[in-house]
């Protein structure tokens, strides 16, 4: 169905082509699953697929790739339109229209369809990805998560043989995330569609996979095999073929289920240890030796700061929020303590978003009230609130102006007034290798996080929140992610991030709540929190239940 031959791509100014010499064969009726570390080429392969490499984002295409026959570099985007359905990883910038129901349907307007057809694959996509109430609602006012809802379905109701997807779950709650897997399974056994997907999550869908294709490193060929074969070589792999390889089970689990039926020997010898509980006491937490930051990180975060409240660095009293008919938050009680790590979860609208954008002031309560660092903050001034606390938004697009990323980091620094260098040396530990020229839109999705990121640490708040931080970071970048915020809570930075990585919660977090609603309804340690719910516990909690373990990381420090 799609093949590649041969195929190259450089971008214009670039020295080196970002994918080169790539023979594949993806067949027919297949779920093909694109891996490799952030900044290999996994989008830039993909967008060859749809057309939009290189006729959108310019550069040079060598080879040749050709979907069902059709060459792409002969038939523009529009001329594939019916046959390949595209989303990519930014699903505002996938929207032609105002609300749920009409984006559904502006695709099959496009290509001519009947009404009747249409009604009637409108309704249909409405219920499979559970989106039937939202059907009048303004695009604007969704989540992030229900966005992607929304633009996966759009490329749905035409019927396309081919699905590309770049990070289709990447802002998805379990639960939501589950319900599009099974959707794009039922497409490919039912209907004989061809997807081609590339993901982050993999403990989400490798199981779903029929093949697997690595992309190793920027340039280098890519390998192309079974999810079990693959798994045995690839530098990014879900916790549970961690597990696997630190077990020595052979072949390597993919799954929970299969991790489970051979833990059982693991599981006697891990019940006579004890795990390492997650810090919850509300003061700066040592870092543990093993999960230690990198010198240049703890030189750069070891500078004075201004001593937190005594009452905590943020919190919210009975809050509510309403914003038109919708009650987005109801009741809610929290408090951040200096030195504390707390993940936000539940499903796509329960109010996560909201209540990070309550604590930066952008949103005003409509009842109770919010205080961060002895402030209240839709009432200070920008100016004053950001030496108190920093959001890192769900679109990093929305931190950077610049033309370049040494700009991005000179502003950074001018805006926070720390030395010159202190945003630039946060970017070289987030992202090694990232040029000084490179203009912030050339990033891959987790590189712009990146780089926002390391803009709103280098104002050093003693509040960081972080909307989905996850989003596009593979494991080795989730890896250094949470070696700089135990690094920051060490030196009595608090931090609130909103996330549906349970991984990340496991592995990071001293507290979890959970939203649902709009109102807590869980908030506890960590272990107690995310094991006692089979949506949001980590795979190796549901692996060694009733066990309280909750990463490889505790497995391999208890068996050694």
């Amino acid at each position: 169905m799609i093949r590649f031959e041969n195929v190259s791509v450089t971008y214009d100014g670039a020295d080196e082509a970002t994918v080169r010499d790539v023979e594949l064969a993806i067949p027919e009726g297949e779920l093909v699953l694109l891996v490799g570390p952030s900044g290999v080429g996994k989008s830039t392969l993909l967008g060859t697929v749809s057309g939009l490499v290189p006729h959108f984002t310019g550069g040079t295409l060598r080879g040749r790739v050709t979907v069902d026959g059709r060459d792409t570099r002969t038939h523009k985007p529009r001329e594939l339109a019916d046959l390949v359905g595209t989303v990519g990883q930014d699903p505002l910038a996938h929207f032609v229209t105002d609300t749920v129901e009409d984006e559904l349907a502006y695709g099959m307007e496009s290509l001519g369809l009947a009404p009747a057809v249409m009604r009637r694959r409108v309704e249909e996509t409405l219920d499979l990805l559970g989106l039937a109430e939202l059907r009048d609602r303004p695009i604007a006012t969704l989540s992030g998560g229900q966005q992607q809802r929304v633009a996966i379905g759009s490329v749905l109701t035409p019927h396309p043989k081919v699905l590309v997807l770049d990070e289709p779950t990447s802002a998805l709650d379990p639960a939501a995330a589950e319900d599009v897997l099974s959707v794009l399974q039922r497409l490919v056994h039912d209907l004989g569609t061809t997807v081609l997907l590339a993901e982050h999550r993999l403990e989400r869908v490798v199981q779903y996979a029929d093949q697997v294709v690595l992309l190793p490193s920027p340039g280098a060929p890519p390998m192309m095999g079974t999810p079990a074969d693959i798994m045995k070589v690839s530098p990014v792999h879900p916790p549970v073929v961690a597990l696997g390889h630190l077990a020595g089970w052979t072949p390597l689990p993919l799954s929970v289920r299969d991790a489970r039926r051979r833990s059982g020997p693991l599981r006697t010898e891990l019940s006579t240890r004890v795990a390492a509980e997650p810090r919850t006491e509300a003061r700066p937490a040592e870092p543990r030796p093993r999960a230690a930051a990198p010198r240049t990180l703890t030189r750069f975060f070891r500078r004075p700061q201004t001593p937190p409240a005594p009452t905590g660095t943020a919190t919210a009293t009975a809050l509510g929020v309403r914003r038109g008919r919708v009650e987005a938050l109801r009741r809610v009680d929290l408090t951040v303590a200096p030195g504390e790590i707390i993940a936000l979860m539940g499903r796509n609208g329960a109010g996560k978003s909201t209540l990070l954008n309550t604590l930066v002031g952008m949103v005003e309560p409509t009842t109770g009230s919010v205080t961060v660092g002895g402030r209240t903050p839709h009432r200070t001034p920008p100016a004053e609130l950001i030496r108190e606390v920093g959001l890192v938004p769900q679109e990093p697009r929305d931190l950077l102006y610049a033309n370049t990323v040494a700009a991005e980091c000179a502003a950074a620094d001018a805006d926070a007034g720390a030395a010159p260098g202190s945003c630039r040396s946060l970017v070289s530990a987030l992202l090694p290798g990232v040029r000084d020229d490179t203009h912030p839109r050339d990033l891959s999705e987790g590189q712009r996080l990146a780089l926002a990121l390391a803009i709103v640490l280098t104002g050093r708040p003693p509040l960081l929140l972080l909307d989905e931080p996850t989003r596009g970071l593979d494991y080795a970048a989730k890896a250094r992610l949470v070696e700089v915020l135990r690094a920051l809570a060490a030196e009595g930075h608090a931090i609130v991030l909103a996330t549906h990585d349970v991984e990340l919660a496991a592995e990071l977090a001293h507290r979890v709540v959970i939203l649902a609603g709009g109102e807590v309804v869980a908030d506890g340690p960590t272990a107690e929190v995310v094991v006692s719910s089979p949506a949001f516990a980590p795979q190796i909690a549901k692996v060694l239940a009733p066990q309280h373990w909750l990463t490889v990381s505790q497995v391999r420090e208890a068996l050694s």
